[in-house]
Parts: C-alpha cells; structure tokens; sequence
C-alpha cells in the first residue's frame, strides 16, 4: 500500500496495475484513488469493464485508440477471472502495450503461475490486501472515533471487533449506524454496540456451537430458528456448523501443544481477541467428540443431497444429537 500511495502522490504511474487479495474494502477504496489520481473525471478516456465474458478483441481495441486531449487513457478489469484462466492473450498484449493506455486490475483471487500474473508483475505493480490484523483494524477504526469527536473504550473496541468480524466495509456501515445512533453522546459504549450493531452469522453459529457444548438444547434450537427465520438457507448453516467444528479442532489441538492464544489465532486465521473465545469453546468438549461431530455434518449434507432427509429436519436433528444431555 505503501507503494500505491506514492505513486499517487507523485503522480509517478506503472502503466499497469493488480489490486488483489480478501480485503475487498481495500481494493476498491484503491481502485477508486488510482482513477481519481490518473483520469479524475475525465469519461472520454476511463472505460471500466467487469465480470466474467469481457470482450478482450473489444478491450485491446480501446487500448490501441489514443487518448482524447489527455495523457493517458485508463482500462479498469474488475473480477475478470482472466488471472486464474482465459488471460494469455491480454497477457500477450501487455507484453507491448500502447504507451499512452494505463491498465487496473481488480481480483479477489489470482494464480501466481498464470502468464497474466507473471506479465503484469514484470511490467507493473501488483498489490495484494489482505485481511487486515487486530492493531490495524483497531488503529483504522479509532481514527474514525476521532474524526467524529467521539470516544471508544477498549473493551467497546474488543466489543465492536467481535460483533463486526474484520470486513472493513462491514465495519464501516457498523459504524456509520453507531456514529448516528450516538449522536448526541460522545462515548461509544458496549451497550450502544449490542443495540445497533448486527450480528454476524459467525457469530450466531458460535453462540450455537456453545449452546451444542453446554448442552443447552433449547437454546441451540432458539439460535436455529432465528437463523431460518433470517432467511438463512439450511446447507450454509450446516455449512458454517462444520466449519466452526473444524476450527475447534484445529485450535484445540494446537492448544494441546501450550502454544498461546495469539500463535493459536495467527495459525489458524483467528485474530488474536477472538481466539481466546474459540480456546474456551473447544475446551468444552473432547477431540473425540469434535471429530464425531465433523462426521455427523458429512452425513447429514450426504442426507441432504441424496433426498433422504429434508434439509430443515437434518441440521435441527443435528442440534438435537449434540446438545442433548449425557
């Protein structure tokens, strides 16, 4: 990032670029500041083109044209898929492209072994955004705090994290709720955040998983419903079940080996204030009942599929097996 920012400072421009990686706040937030940077309003000599069928003879045709009464003409390709397959013949291209045309390219996933990817990597930049880490994001949204004349504990900010999950564009549009919900206040408090704030499924299917640990099986139940009742189909609950079951496994043999929480989370992709949760989750059960669990969501997705069992009835009969009592 630190690259991108200079050369917009500067002015200074490679003539092509990739902004990739899960962060998708990030890549469009780039997006957007390169082709203010590069073309500002200018329409005549911005052409932008997304998804999967971009016409590539039409996008080369526009790169060989001159740009109108301007410095450069700028090509955007966003969620192209031309990096993973179908991108020789752009690659081709750009191996000596038309001097005064400038290309961005917008991907959530890339293959690095691809001719694109290696053509655009020797002859421009390529800028992956990641899922930001704890201190960044909390850095990110204490400026935000800031620039509303407001104030956030540390435990609200622990708070926040944990309801958001670490979307930037979710937190975000979290905080823009908050900032007005809080308008007359100058403090953000946990209650605040409880109140406005929505609960990411991640966070239903925990408190499930915990329910399912406690034995707890009216309120696992509870949880269910509230997910059908969000319109949230079966097989992504089930989905997410298994996941969850899987990252209880992971974490809990790891925690098997005393490494600390922060090492647990950076292993298995958790940030480090929500691995501590997924510790104490998994020391509610044994590894053996972990695995069974992860066998029994196979089955009922294999159910499922194969019509034995309606979806609503298999992942409730789930719940039901795993918190019931002893």
């Amino acid at each position: 990032m630190q690259r991108l920012n200079e050369d917009i400072k500067t002015g200074q421009f490679h003539q092509m670029y990739l902004l990739y990686g899960e962060e998708a706040y990030l890549r469009r937030q780039y997006r957007d500041r390169l082709k203010e940077a590069m073309v500002g309003s200018d329409t005549m000599n911005y052409h932008y083109y997304e998804g999967k069928d971009i016409p590539l003879g039409a996008v080369i045709d526009q790169a060989e044209t001159l740009p109108f009464f301007a410095d450069r003409r700028l090509v955007v390709l966003e969620n192209s898929g031309l990096f993973k397959s179908g991108g020789e013949a752009l690659a081709e291209y750009l191996s000596a492209p038309a001097q005064d045309t400038y290309f961005l390219f917008v991907e959530a996933e890339v293959d690095k072994r691809s001719r694109l990817y290696k053509t655009l990597q020797a002859k421009g930049c390529a800028v992956k955004f990641d899922i930001q880490d704890e201190d960044t994001l909390k850095r990110w949204i204490l400026g935000m705090v800031k620039k509303e004349n407001k104030k956030i504990s540390q435990p609200a900010l622990n708070f926040l994290l944990e309801k958001t999950g670490t979307d930037m564009e979710n937190i975000r549009k979290e905080m823009e709720k908050l900032f007005c919900y809080c308008l007359d206040r100058e403090a953000l408090r946990e209650e605040d955040i409880d109140e406005i704030c929505t609960k990411r499924i991640g966070n239903h299917i925990f408190d499930m998983v915990s329910a399912i640990a406690e034995k707890k099986q009216r309120q696992a139940l509870e949880l269910y419903y509230e997910l059908l009742a969000q319109k949230e189909p079966p097989m992504r609950i089930l989905f997410l079940i298994a996941r969850q079951f899987n990252l209880l496994l992971q974490v809990k043999e790891l925690r098997g080996k005393s490494l600390p929480n922060k090492a647990i989370g950076e292993k298995v992709g958790l940030p480090g204030f929500i691995a501590g949760k997924y510790v104490a989750q998994a020391s509610r059960f044994r590894a053996e009942e972990i695995r069974d669990a992860l066998e029994a969501c196979v089955t009922a997705e294999e159910d499922i599929k194969t019509g034995r069992l309606n979806d609503h009835i298999s992942v409730e009969m789930l719940i039901v097996k795993y918190s019931g009592g002893a």
